[in-house]
């Protein structure tokens, strides 16, 4: 391998591996936040007559919200492709970013061949966040199912050991 490739791809890493580690602290503080005012909005408020249209609206805002978390960590890959002069604009760059972290991969905007690693890491990074958001969207729907019937003041872990002691 020439010196010059190893410099590039040792680059793409340089970059690349940071910019994972970035998004992964972003998602999960991002995450925490949802969980909380998703939580604390729907705390006691779960009654088994409005169940379904509170436990819609409650799983739409978070979908709302964790959309918004993605296109937040996108905005922060197409960035680092802008001080890297790799794409030329920031439309461009949002394009590609949105592209390669969601893996759809059909762009019209390519990345040169020297930064092409870091497209791949991109999309690496995306699995691994999308990932997290498919667990974190399963458990706040559990969360919000173990609620249902949950009286006004009573905690979750409360209203589970009733739930079992009852059943």
């Amino acid at each position: 391998m020439e010196v010059s490739s190893l410099v590039t791809w040792g680059a793409n890493w340089s970059w690349g591996l940071p910019l994972i580690v970035l998004n992964s602290v972003v998602h999960v503080l991002g995450l925490a936040f949802i969980n909380k005012n998703v939580d604390s909005a729907m705390r006691g408020r779960m009654h088994r007559r409005h169940f379904i249209p509170l436990f819609a609206v409650a799983m739409s805002v978070t979908v709302l919200l964790v959309t918004v978390l993605h296109v937040i960590e996108a905005a922060v890959w197409a960035t680092a492709y802008l001080l890297l002069a790799a794409l030329p604009d920031p439309r461009a760059a949002m394009l590609y970013s949105l592209s390669a972290l969601t893996t759809y991969g059909h762009a019209s905007a390519l990345l040169p061949d020297h930064w092409k690693m870091l497209g791949a890491l991109e999309a690496l990074n995306g699995v691994l966040l999308f990932g997290l958001t498919t667990a974190f969207l399963f458990a706040m729907i559990q969360g919000l199912v173990a609620r249902k019937g949950q009286p006004p003041g009573m905690t979750e872990c409360e209203c589970r050991a009733r739930t079992s002691a009852s059943g």
